[in-house]
């Protein structure tokens, strides 16, 4: 039988991996002060929520809250701090940002961890093509904290210093495998048809997300932020539950994702701020989570509330543990925890 691996605490591992973790200290640092040059206020979100988001495949930690009668709730820690930031900005904060501790179940691999850290943050009243200068703007003051031009990982590189590519999804579904996305909106059938024409294997009872998805992640995804970052955008209506749909054609909605070196690192939305449309998305994405896994979360009624008086903003998710990867080469995400969770 091969000896166990040594625990992360064991003083050699730990030695190999501290300036890992170092670097981890200075990236955050850095990104701290210059939201701080931004106006921006950083704020702190609770971790226990009424709902913990409502996707179809994010799965959550659930607990309970006594009260000193004896009397019990169930509460969620939360998947991200969308809620509680948008809150925020219905209180009236116009800039915002938060490092947040995040918890998603049924998550672990060399890119995922159950418990991990989010940086979010929030503009009102500014357009979501701004969060993308942001993203460039965060990519160059990780690599410059690191003291890299160059993020790596798996043998691919992006160059830090040069602005990200600008794709649509429709673009990099016809450059990178052949398939006319847009008409297939509509038709699962069609989709599945086109993906079988290129050599995607799919089943019967697919719909057009999970066919999506499939494409997504076999064929494009692997070819992004190659030599470069890529900001991918225009993400069909769909695919975009948070997402209001773009001016120019409502096919496509106003959300981007950031890539580098194959690995998505962020996820950006001009922010829904319809309840009702919410509310309808909420409720379908839990219709099939009911579906697929047997399960559903509830939906925060003081969310839909508040998104009634918020502002219109546009708000951005990046896994802070990721970049922290590609800025210093770390093969897994371990590798740039303090202290990771132990899988027994």
């Amino acid at each position: 039988m091969a000896d166990a691996p040594s625990p992360w605490w064991n003083p050699d591992v730990f030695a190999d991996r501290r300036p890992t973790l170092l670097a981890r200290g200075r990236i955050m640092a850095a990104i701290r002060q210059w939201f701080g040059t931004q106006d921006f206020v950083e704020v702190e979100t609770p971790i226990l929520q009424v709902s913990p988001g409502n996707e179809t495949h994010l799965h959550a930690f659930a607990t309970e809250l006594a009260a000193p009668t004896g009397e019990r709730s169930r509460l969620y820690l939360h998947t991200s701090p969308e809620f509680a930031c948008k809150k925020l900005l219905a209180a009236g904060e116009r800039r915002l940002f938060t490092f947040a501790r995040v918890f998603r179940n049924g998550e672990r691999s060399a890119l995922h961890h159950p418990e991990f850290t989010m940086l979010e943050w929030y503009r009102a009243g500014e357009p979501y093509e701004t969060l993308m200068t942001d993203c460039a703007a965060l990519l160059k003051i990780a690599a410059e904290a690191a003291g890299i031009t160059r993020f790596s990982h798996g043998g691919l590189t992006a160059d830090a210093t040069v602005a990200p590519e600008r794709v649509s999804i429709a673009e990099v579904f016809q450059r990178f495998a052949s398939i006319d996305l847009l008409p297939t909106l509509d038709d699962a059938a069609e989709l599945a048809a086109a993906a079988q024409a290129v050599g995607i294997r799919t089943a019967g009872d697919d719909s057009w997300s999970d066919v999506f998805s499939r494409v997504l992640v076999e064929r494009v995804e692997p070819k992004l932020g190659l030599g470069r970052a890529t900001i991918l955008d225009r993400y069909p209506a769909p695919e975009a539950a948070w997402a209001r749909p773009a001016p120019d054609d409502p096919r496509v909605a106003e959300r981007f994702e950031l890539f580098a070196c194959g690995i998505e690192l962020a996820n950006a939305f001009g922010e829904l701020t319809d309840p009702a449309e919410q509310r309808r998305r909420m409720e379908q994405a839990m219709a099939e989570k009911q579906r697929l896994y047997g399960e559903r979360y509830p939906i925060d009624e003081d969310f839909l509330a508040a998104l009634a008086t918020m502002s219109p903003a546009s708000g951005c998710a990046l896994g802070v543990d990721r970049l922290v990867m590609l800025a210093t080469g770390a093969p897994r995400i371990e590798h740039v925890l303090w202290a990771p969770v132990v899988d027994r």
